[in-house]
């Protein structure tokens, strides 16, 4: 077991090779609900509305699911249509066994790409939460998924790869670093990322002069 301190080189991008990690809450951001008062790093999180390749998304969560299926995008549709990201999570589970082949290697990268998306079109409610989170570890707790979270070992430690804390933790420094420059984002190299039999575009944000957000 490692344990890991909020350090920037531990930050560097460690998420695309995770192993399991201990961490502590007196050291970190813990969020498991989307109530709670850092639950908006949640990709379940409402109130984070995405629009890509013109289709209004609401959710990070519902975005991500419809990535495992470029080929289906009948089955994008039925789970971007879902009001709720949890009942978009489980349409896409009928469909998990046709998901694109190297789902498994490009996962976190995808994963990655609609966190830097959220940001950007979210920019000033989602990147003033990440940066309240100061230098902290960021953690998802889980009782099911130790690969993008972390369970409770005890009422002081969580242990996990915590994929999702650590990816929120990158960005939270390029955040930091890039500032604006995080408003254009474009998509990962990966065949076939396509929505709707289209091939994803680069988000470009901008503000206006009176602070109004366009794209």
């Amino acid at each position: 077991m490692i344990s890991t301190s909020a350090t920037k080189n531990t930050l560097k991008s460690t998420a695309d090779a995770p192993g399991v990690r201990e961490y502590s809450r007196r050291n970190a951001i813990v969020f498991c609900k989307t109530k709670e008062a850092f639950g908006g790093l949640s990709n379940m999180a409402a109130g984070f509305p995405l629009r890509i390749n013109g289709a209004l998304i609401l959710t990070s969560e519902a975005l991500y699911q419809a990535c495992r299926f470029p080929h289906m995008p009948d089955v994008q549709r039925l789970i971007i249509e879902q009001s709720s990201p949890m009942t978009a999570k489980m349409k896409s589970k009928a469909y998990r066994n046709d998901s694109r082949p190297d789902w498994d290697r490009v996962r976190v990268t995808i994963m990655r790409w609609c966190l830097q998306v959220k940001l950007a079109q979210n920019w000033r409610k989602f990147g003033s939460l990440l940066l309240e989170t100061g230098d902290r570890h960021i953690v998802e707790q889980s009782c099911k998924d130790f690969y993008w979270g972390a369970k409770k070992i005890d009422e002081e430690k969580l242990s996990g790869a915590n994929v999702l804390g650590r990816l929120l933790m990158e960005l939270r420094e390029k955040l930091k670093t890039k500032g604006d420059e995080l408003m254009i984002v474009d998509p990962p190299k990966i065949y076939k990322f396509f929505l709707f039999g289209e091939e994803l575009r680069r988000i470009d944000v901008f503000f206006d002069k009176n602070g109004n957000l366009f794209e």
